[in-house]
């Protein structure tokens, strides 16, 4: 494992990774310790939900340069970005009206779907800088 080559990444793929290792440590840290519905809970949710809106807008912007594997330079990560703006939207929603089985399962839909599919995803299947951070080019 090295970051060389997130070093040498364009400033998009490194304000994306700013981003979405932060979103998923707070992410999982709410799902497993946080105590549901704690003033903290509501705080750190809310940072949460904005890395999440944050890094599906920044990975917009970030295109492969592998014809074959996408189009339009979109790549099926880039499904993605619908399914969080939904999800999030959703979530607070849930939130908002008391429903707690409609936050919480947006909310873990939108942590599985969007952090730990796409991130294995992009780890293993996908080749690119992730990939080349995990085990090298």
């Amino acid at each position: 494992m090295t970051i060389e080559p997130l070093i040498h990444a364009p400033l998009v793929v490194q304000a994306h990774v700013v981003t979405v290792v932060p979103g998923f440590v707070l992410g999982a840290w709410l799902l497993l310790f946080s105590r549901k519905g704690s003033r903290w809970h509501r705080a750190l949710g809310v940072m949460f939900l904005a890395l999440m809106v944050i890094t599906a807008i920044i990975s917009l912007f970030i295109h492969r340069r592998m014809p074959e594997s996408a189009v339009f330079g979109m790549s099926s990560t880039h499904l993605f970005v619908p399914f969080v703006l939904f999800a999030t939207w959703r979530a607070i929603n849930g939130a908002l009206k008391g429903n707690i089985k409609q936050h919480q399962r947006w909310v873990m839909g939108l942590f599985f779907g969007a952090l730990v599919i796409n991130g294995v995803n992009n780890i293993f299947f996908l080749p690119g800088i992730t990939h080349n951070v995990f085990f090298g080019p």
